[in-house]
């Protein structure tokens, strides 16, 4: 396996990638390894995707969700506009 060295990356770009590594709970490291494979695998794949990957995909985002009732998002905007 090759080490891939990538400089002069502007801060705030650095703290994104340090939170979104925090948000799915493994290190800066593991997060970037999963961001440049999934890069590289889009760019490699030019056709549509199958009803079936997109279903897997869906299944995939619901996943991320935690499990049980979930605020209807329409209360929280009218929330937060009411505030």
């Amino acid at each position: 396996m090759n080490d891939l060295v990538i400089r002069n990356l502007d801060e705030g770009v650095i703290e994104s990638l340090q939170r979104s590594a925090l948000l799915h709970g493994r290190s800066l490291e593991d997060e970037l390894r999963d961001i440049v494979t999934q890069a590289a695998r889009t760019a490699s794949v030019r056709r549509p995707l199958s009803a079936e990957e997109k279903l897997a995909f869906a299944d995939r985002i619901c996943a991320m969700s935690p499990p049980g009732p979930q605020t209807d998002s329409t209360l929280l905007i009218r929330e937060d506009r009411d505030r």
